[in-house]
């Protein structure tokens, strides 16, 4: 398993909305989601709201200490629906093939592509993903300027396109659900994975 991640302990969360991002993915209360690199389980916290014990929460990370950190935080609210677990998400996402509705990627695809490992990861996402799911990723809009990576490793909503193209998942829409951040749904082609 590969050590700490890039940006283990950073999280966008605080500069997003979280209420457009929901509003946006139109979460149901049975939905199936899966919270990729979710490093101290912000986002995965805040779609307990939307989604009750009817669906399931998966949360992934290789960040140990952020994975014990989620599953502290879901236990003191007494969220039961959150399965939080240290995982190489590159190598194996440990869920049953077609069984995620929803992939949410926070601010980590860039990494993922700076560290080489995004072949790996699409295709568990691929894999995972139910037939017509869908992927959910927030990246940092691509200026110069804090808060946020650097430029030159962040990702265009058209450079997005084409790192998922060969992953067979098409663009559904893009938001803004920042004032740094837009966030961009894709679905799994038919027949996929």
């Amino acid at each position: 398993m590969r050590g700490k991640p890039i940006a283990a302990g950073k999280s966008s969360f605080d500069l997003i909305d979280p209420v457009r991002l929901f509003a946006e993915l139109q979460l149901k209360k049975n939905t199936v989601l899966l919270d990729l690199a979710c490093g101290n389980g912000l986002y995965a916290i805040a779609a307990s709201e939307y989604i009750d014990e009817q669906g399931k929460i998966y949360a992934f990370d290789l960040w140990q200490e952020g994975i014990d950190s989620l599953r502290q935080e879901a236990a003191a609210r007494q969220i039961r629906h959150i399965r939080a677990g240290v995982a190489d998400v590159s190598v194996e996402i440990p869920v049953d093939d077609n069984s995620i509705d929803v992939c949410l990627m926070a601010t980590v695809l860039h990494d993922l592509v700076e560290d080489k490992t995004e072949k790996g990861t699409l295709l568990q996402v691929g894999r995972v993903l139910k037939p017509d799911g869908l992927l959910a990723i927030i990246e940092f809009n691509k200026v110069d300027g804090k808060p946020g990576p650097p430029v030159q490793i962040r990702i265009s909503p058209t450079e997005l396109e084409n790192i998922l193209a060969p992953y067979n998942f098409r663009p559904v829409k893009n938001a803004e659900v920042g004032q740094f951040n837009y966030l961009a749904i894709y679905r799994k082609a038919p027949g996929i994975g």
